[in-house]
């Protein structure tokens, strides 16, 4: 039987616009257009009540006509065709196919009164409006426009993401509203292809869809969460589709010793796309409730965010005693974080990031952080090829326990500026202007300022090894204040104005040895350096930021291995060091070792226990091994050079695929180090992390932080050398619509009125909610 294709228009006389079989079958079918249609996962008899399961139909392809269509006119394909003349009935049967510009419709036959406008369908029908949404039922009665009608059995397949079936619908004016419907954003199949309940539904006695507002409203309605539990949700909506709307947030229930129960519901409000506003209230059974605040915003220079928090609860501002009526006040007590990033042209830019608290409990106590230093950054800078503009402003709160505030600097301005040119013999220069002026409120003020140059010349030799030259030059000027106030001697310098000047030349050859070796590629690298620097005004001007000083791989080959620019390290000396690389078929080692001599005997400046004190230093190294995506292991090492004892040692290693996985990790800093330098104490510790994913969607995490720091380390320490810090554990269902967990962690510190003890979170999400 040959295929029929025709045009009809309300409008103008009945039109027949006919084709050859072949012809009229790919203009109906053609897959090539466009629309990808998946074949039907499971055969099916249509399921009575509101189904969510596919349907065992192809939606139409939206391919247009040869011939440009009117905008009244509507298309038809089909195996058959009838017309009865007197009643001005057409009847289109075997895979029907109707277009009506964007919109199209797919059955086995279709009706249509010419007299009326009405359109009725039947079986295994398929409606595809402009949106992409695909409509599917038994039977429909449309209007000859194909946008508005009745529906039975049906399904909506939306676009946005989401399906909503019912036992009847209709559609008006492009909103459908349904009967005794259920919706899901959720597989409604496995792996397999087998038909599943979705995680949750929401079922309702009405609902209704508008395209435009983009918005699911329910009327009695109901949710359910894997066919089981079920919550009355009496008036509910949400948004489809990645939409962003006004409502209520997943809630947060969560126990702690100290807070006791909280639930936490989060208000969202949507200022539009690239504004909003969540308003989280917080109560607690045993404390006040807290209010936060969190806004974004998106714009054409950058972004920026800002959270606050606020409460009134009881504070004490010594740590270290108990927390008492006695001992403390009832307050406000609250956080500020502020975080921007504006870009004003291609080369200037404006960061920000500000953290601020009322007092140093308030995060630990209400599990917010755990950092116990509040940096707070306001940055201006310029970036091209060859230069660098930047003012900086540095502010620092401290939440430890026993530090003063008023010894904690205040960095403003910093300005730095750089300049990268080249120069005779392809060789590159890089001139440099900084300034900084600390100031603190109750200690040392320090105002510093240099210029610098530093000459680099590289060279391939013929036999293959790399060479840099370099010199270096800087001079600086520095005004101290109040330097009795810093308790470190080798920190404070001079009281008033100091000059210093500060030089350096180096040779730097490497030696890369490159072939094949055990079915890959290795390479050996030698690598020497000889760095000569005249002796140096160091102790004449204060030490602010090159005071946490130690060998490592990282700082072996640099030309000053103090941190900052306070200290300067002079004296001749020579390092050496080997590198090795093995590269294998998803296997890699890559390695390192070195070490330093010093010519001239006198005192340096360097601490003792820093590896580089004696005229010969310590060996420092670091070995990363990797196998596939499988195994990361990095070890990182100091070993001493006359006993060969490890005075740093730390291991990182991971195990396992992204779903699961072992995550160890372990520092000791052996350096025998007094207690009067704070930034150089010893510690040890140990950590563990893991995640198994039990199925599918279970899976189980946990970690562990130990500190394994006795007196040995530390002399001040009272510990026994374990005492965990914290840990987590926790269990948790994923899929791509529903999250469900519990988490335990306990803290075993106390400090003020974050006390130690177990707390409990339970994770409840409907994370495709809307899209």
């Amino acid at each position: 039987m040959t295929r029929k294709a025709l045009l009809l228009s309300s409008a103008l006389p009945l039109t027949l616009c006919l084709a050859s079989g072949a012809h009229a079958q790919d203009a109906g079918r053609a897959d090539s257009d466009g629309i990808e249609t998946p074949a039907p996962a499971f055969d099916r008899q249509p399921a009575q009540g509101p189904d969510l399961q596919d349907r065992a139909v192809d939606p139409p392809p939206a391919a247009q006509p040869a011939s440009q269509q009117d905008a009244e006119e509507l298309a038809f394909s089909a195996e058959e065709l009838s017309y009865d003349y007197e009643a001005d009935i057409v009847t289109a049967s075997g895979d029907v196919r109707l277009r009506r510009q964007s919109d199209r419709l797919r059955a086995d036959s279709v009706t249509w009164n010419r007299k009326t406008g009405e359109v009725v369908a039947e079986g295994n029908i398929v409606v595809v409006n402009a949106e992409g949404d695909r409509a599917y039922g038994d039977r429909i009665e449309l209007t000859d426009t194909l946008k508005d009608g009745v529906v039975e059995n049906m399904l909506v397949v939306l676009e946005a993401g989401g399906r909503i079936a019912a036992q009847r619908g209709e559609r008006t004016d492009g909103i459908i509203t349904v009967q005794n419907a259920a919706y899901t954003p959720c597989d409604v199949v496995d792996t397999e292809g087998c038909p599943k309940e979705p995680s949750w539904k929401i079922t309702a006695d009405r609902v209704v869809y508008d395209p435009d507002v983009g918005r699911i409203r329910y009327h009695g309605a109901r949710v359910s969460v894997f066919g089981i539990a079920s919550l009355p949700l009496p008036a509910f909506s949400h948004p489809v589709g990645g939409r962003s709307d006004d409502g209520l947030l997943a809630p947060e229930i969560s126990y702690n010793r100290t807070n006791g129960l909280q639930l936490s519901v989060p208000y969202f409000v949507s200022f539009a796309p690239d504004r909003d506003l969540t308003i989280t209230p917080t109560v607690f059974s045993t404390v006040a409730p807290m209010l936060r605040a969190d806004y974004r915003e998106l714009n054409e220079l950058g972004s920026f965010r800002i959270t606050g928090y606020g409460t009134y609860s009881r504070r004490s501002d010594d740590l270290t005693v108990p927390l008492t009526p006695a001992t403390s006040t009832n307050d406000f007590r609250g956080y500020l974080d502020i975080l921007g990033n504006f870009q004003l042209d291609p080369h200037w830019s404006v960061s920000s990031s500000v953290r601020l608290s009322t007092d140093r409990t308030f995060l630990r106590r209400y599990d917010i952080s755990r950092d116990d230093r509040l940096r707070n950054n306001l940055r201006v800078q310029r970036i091209d090829r060859s230069s660098y503009f930047a003012v900086n402003g540095w502010a620092v709160q401290t939440l430890r326990v026993g530090e003063l505030q008023g010894l904690q600097p205040i960095a403003f301005p910093e300005i730095d500026y750089r300049h990268r040119f080249d120069a005779p013999l392809d060789s590159k220069i890089e001139a440099r202007v900084n300034t900084l002026a600390l100031t603190r409120t109750d200690g040392q003020d320090t105002q510093r300022a240099f210029a610098s140059a530093r000459w680099d010349l590289r060279r391939l030799t013929s036999w293959g090894q790399e060479i840099t030259l370099t010199a270096y030059g800087r001079g600086d000027v520095y005004n101290a204040n109040d330097t009795i106030a810093t308790t470190v001697e080798s920190y404070r310098g001079t009281e008033g104005v100091q000059a210093r000047a500060v030089g350096a030349v180096a040779l730097d050859m490497r030696w890369p040895l490159v072939g094949p070796a055990f079915g890959g590629t290795q390479r050996i690298t030698p690598r020497f350096q000889v760095v000569a620097a005249p002796e140096i005004k160091n102790l004449a001007v204060p030490n602010e930021d090159a005071r946490a000083v130690d060998l490592e791989d990282s700082n072996l080959f640099a030309l000053n291995r103090f941190p900052g620019y306070d200290r300067f390290e002079d004296s001749t000396r020579f390092t050496w060091g080997v590198e090795y690389a093995l590269y294998l078929p998803g296997f890699s080692i890559d390695a390192n070792i070195g070490q330093s001599y010093r010519l001239t005997s006198r005192e340096t400046l360097f601490p003792d226990g820093t590896g580089l004190t004696d005229r010969v230093s310590d060996f420092v190294g670091r070995t990363v091994v990797r196998y596939r995506d499988f195994i990361s292991f990095t070890h990182r090492f100091r070993i001493d050079k006359d006993n060969l004892a490890f005075r740093r040692n730390e291991v990182d290693a991971t195990v396992g695929s992204r779903a699961t996985y072992v995550q160890l990790g372990y520092l000791r800093l052996n350096r025998d180090i007094g207690p009067a330098l704070e930034d150089l104490q010893d510690r040890e510790e140990a950590r563990v992390g893991a995640r198994v994913q039990v199925s599918r969607f279970w899976s189980i995490s946990g970690s562990v932080l130990v500190d394994l720091t006795d007196r040995n380390e530390d002399l001040l320490s009272n510990s026994d050398g374990f005492e965990p810090v914290r840990h987590r554990l926790g269990f948790l269902y994923e899929d791509n619509c529903l999250r469900l967990g519990v988490t335990w962690k306990r803290d075993y510190q106390t400090t003020g009125d974050a006390r130690r003890g177990n707390s409990y979170l339970l994770t409840f999400a409907f994370t495709n909610l809307g899209g």
